[in-house]
């Protein structure tokens, strides 16, 4: 709600009034030459911009520039952006840090994919491993490498391990929700059941559950389905191909398997979407606002044209509402 400066003001008794202007001299309205307000602009500008960017506060050369959004194009491929935004993704990709490096596989993922300027569909369906670089010591620093075989970081052991689940019949529904929450930005919230409620699959179909698990596009046990099922715990988990068949999801994708699941996922305009959305919470540390669509829109189209989150990055960061 806008209000009057001078609504604003506390209210001063009658009496003191007229004696402020009985005893003060009047003096001409100067206003500040324009060039200042255009340099202190700029230097509040760069100021906001590296400390979005990289944490830090702005060079001189930066806060005494003209045009301070054009260190955008220098920042970004800055080491300290790379690892800023490395630990920004893991944390919005996982609930909690990892309990050794490999199982904070999205972080390294991250990471290779800025500094290769690889596209952000890499992440999910690029052929890599992320795994600890000694196989023999699981807290030694995990590396990526190329793998035939690799979903993005999907197939990562560690990270199936990690979110491997503890549902009775090993379906990895816990997966599930996070391959979806990774890529898309699904969320939901888990509901506690009481103890003498059915979490079987058949349980799951009742009308309280299904909601989630079985009727929406994004049916957690159907998408599971495809994933395959684990047993054993810890290093002795073991993962099994999956056996129930092809599944409907994203209303009316079919999908038999992990790749082809997140291969769905990636080509969604949700993705591209929530792309975006991360590159708002990462500048603004919030989600975009309504009033902010045509900037949003904007970056969701810049963003489907090479798939870079770099590319998402630089349409809000350049736009002159960032400085705003």
């Amino acid at each position: 709600m806008n209000r009057s400066f001078r609504a604003l003001l506390p209210a001063l008794p009658v009496a003191t009034t007229v004696v402020f202007a009985m005893t003060s001299t009047p003096r001409r309205a100067v206003a500040e030459p324009a060039t200042v307000d255009a340099a202190e602009r700029a230097e509040k500008c760069a100021t906001r911009l590296f400390t979005a960017m990289v944490g830090e506060g702005a060079t001189p050369e930066a806060l005494a520039g003209s045009n301070p959004q054009g260190a955008f194009d220098a920042l970004v491929v800055d080491p300290r952006f790379q690892e800023r935004f490395s630990r920004f993704i893991n944390a919005q990709f996982n609930g909690t840090p990892g309990a050794t490096p490999a199982e904070d596989a999205s972080y390294y993922l991250t990471r290779f994919v800025l500094t290769e300027d690889k596209p952000w569909t890499d992440m999910f369906v690029g052929r890599y491993d992320v795994a600890p670089s000694s196989a023999q010591q699981a807290n030694s620093e995990a590396t990526v490498t190329s793998d035939p075989n690799g979903l993005g970081y999907f197939r990562s052991r560690a990270w199936m391990v990690r979110y491997a689940g503890n549902e009775a019949a090993g379906i990895r529904i816990v997966a599930a929700y996070r391959m979806m929450q990774n890529t898309i930005g699904l969320t939901l919230a888990a509901t506690t059941n009481a103890p003498e409620v059915d979490l079987s699959a058949n349980g799951r179909k009742a009308a309280q559950c299904a909601g989630c698990h079985y009727n929406p596009w994004f049916a957690l046990d159907k998408v599971a389905a495809v994933l395959g099922t684990k047993s054993g715990m810890g290093d002795a988990t073991r993962f099994d191909a999956p056996t129930g068949g092809p599944q409907s999801i994203l209303g009316g994708v079919t999908i038999s398997n992990d790749r082809e699941l997140v291969e769905a996922l990636v080509a969604n305009e949700a993705f591209d979407v929530n792309a975006c959305r991360l590159a708002y919470r990462y500048l603004y540390g919030r989600n975009e606002n309504g009033c902010e669509g045509p900037v949003f829109d904007a970056c969701v189209e810049a963003f489907k044209k090479d798939k870079k989150i770099t590319s998402a990055l630089a349409v809000v960061a350049k736009d002159p509402t960032f400085c705003e």
